[in-house]
């Protein structure tokens, strides 16, 4: 993937200094049924249903890089966030590859806070949910940023990692505080990176999110959690004005984490796509093609019913080629 240069980042700023990232809106999961799919979300995980439809069309087409494309799209709530399931009637993608590792760069989680780590897990394992941390790990208290946080890697019926953490007092928000809720809504999304520099270039330089802290994760618990042997991990959290954060996992150690499968699509069940809310779509895809980022619809294409939320859709691939949806709501010129 092309990587940001300096001279394109002044190209960028150029182009895009009226334009803004407002919120992290939600995370897009491809799934192959969907029913199976918010059956599991709202059964297993306490997520609620907010609406359910159906898109198609050329405006689609464009927007997603499939030609051909139709898609049934679930919105699912889990307190203030929410996540997108869409299921590509047509054409079907690629299946989530069966021998998929955390280090690998198409990893794309979403971290779903707990009230008790306890409680959640015997909930998971009630349900038969397939691990992928060999069980909870409690992280360090020598790491002044994540000691005392437990997480859990599992998988969803389509084989996408998702995590579950719990805070302990003084760490996280205060909302996961003050709740009695077992399952309470989504911290951040977390990416596997090749390079913090330049994915801080795509999303902090280039979309304007801001970093929200860092750490260096490693030993036995980290190890556990990722199931990678001696995996030591350079965390970034970058954050928007609203919604969830995003978090960049830049594995140090070991090294041999694939790249993202050549000719991957928004329709492959891999392809779990970060949705941006920009307040100007147009400005936004055209710095960032001004920039050499890699594209899949040809700019902000204005969409002709309003089914996923939005009055104009872009997508784009950052450095490492996860996929990225840019959203405009409102009426738009």
């Amino acid at each position: 993937m092309k990587r940001l240069l300096a001279a394109a980042a002044v190209t960028f700023c150029a182009l895009n200094a009226s334009a803004k990232i407002v919120a992290l809106e939600t995370v897009a999961i491809p799934v192959s049924d969907l029913d199976r799919s918010v059956a599991f979300y709202t059964g297993v995980l306490d997520f609620s249903t907010v609406a359910t439809t159906e898109v198609s069309g050329e405006d689609y087409e464009k927007a997603f890089g499939v030609f051909g494309v139709r898609a049934r799209v679930a919105r699912l709530r889990l307190g203030d966030e929410a996540i997108e399931l869409i299921q590509f009637l047509a054409p079907e993608g690629r299946a989530y590859p069966a021998d998929a590792r955390s280090n690998d760069r198409s990893f794309q989680h979403v971290a779903i806070i707990v009230g008790d780590m306890a409680k959640a897990y015997a909930r998971l394992r009630e349900h038969n949910v397939r691990h992928a941390s060999s069980g909870p790990q409690r992280l360090p208290d020598w790491n002044p940023n994540a000691g005392g946080i437990e997480a859990f890697y599992f998988k969803d019926p389509d084989g996408h990692p998702l995590e579950i953490l719990h805070f302990p007092e003084g760490k996280g928000s205060a909302k996961w505080h003050r709740t009695d809720r077992l399952f309470l809504g989504i911290d951040h999304t977390a990416i596997v990176i090749g390079s913090t520099t330049a994915s801080a270039a795509f999303y902090g330089a280039a979309l304007g999110m801001t970093k929200a802290g860092e750490s260096e994760n490693y030993g036995t618990e980290q190890e556990h959690l990722n199931n990678v042997f001696g995996a030591r991990v350079r965390i970034t959290a970058m954050r928007t004005a609203l919604g969830p954060g995003l978090e960049f996992l830049e594995y140090l150690a070991p090294a041999g984490g694939r790249e993202a499968a050549a000719g991957r699509q928004t329709n492959d069940l891999a392809s779990v796509t970060t949705v941006l809310v920009s307040d100007d779509a147009v400005v936004d895809a055209l710095g960032l093609r001004g920039a050499g980022y890699e594209w899949v619809s040809p700019g902000a294409i204005d969409l002709h019913d309003r089914g996923l939320g939005a009055a104009r859709m872009a997508t784009v691939q950052d450095p490492d080629g996860h996929f990225v949806r840019l959203v405009q709501k409102g009426d738009v010129k």
